[in-house]
């Protein structure tokens, strides 16, 4: 039921890009991640299998990190049930980027995200940046200009 919730928000939510509003402090689970970014930027990415415009997305994923590799850090945060659900989605789409796993959705509900997938650009210290719903490709532009907003 929850996938089917997800996978209609997703089909009908466009994208949209906001302000900080989720919340002020990032969950304990991407600590790690903001610690190791050593001061760059971090571009979150929420993903699931069952999620056709996820599939989409990681390519430009992929060279989004080998563009801006030095200057921030990529991370998809899969929200699957199963493990195994993602790592037959892995195969077909890989990811060059670094992953998480997320079964339980504590760090999408931490973010009150809205369908698949969403993604968060993350100061430094962990502050919502930008944040959007949805991928579409004739809004890479918006996305690009939002990390080269961060990265400079």
């Amino acid at each position: 039921m929850k996938a089917w919730l997800l996978l209609a928000s997703a089909l009908f939510t466009t994208t949209t890009a906001t302000a900080a509003t989720a919340a002020d402090r990032p969950p304990a689970a991407l600590q790690p991640v903001l610690q190791a970014a050593e001061g760059r930027p971090v571009y979150v990415d929420f993903w699931a299998s069952w999620c056709v415009p996820c599939a989409l997305s990681f390519p430009w994923l992929n060279s989004v990190l080998h563009r801006y590799g030095g200057e921030l850090v990529v991370v998809g945060v899969n929200v699957d049930e199963k493990r195994s659900d993602a790592d037959r989605f892995l195969m077909r789409h890989p990811a060059e980027f670094e992953l998480m796993f997320d079964p339980a959705g504590e760090i999408a509900a931490h973010y009150r995200l809205q369908g698949m997938p969403s993604a968060l650009l993350l100061s430094a210290n962990g502050e919502v940046l930008w944040q959007h719903s949805g991928f579409r490709k004739d809004e890479i532009p918006d996305y690009e200009a939002a990390i080269l907003s961060a990265v400079q």
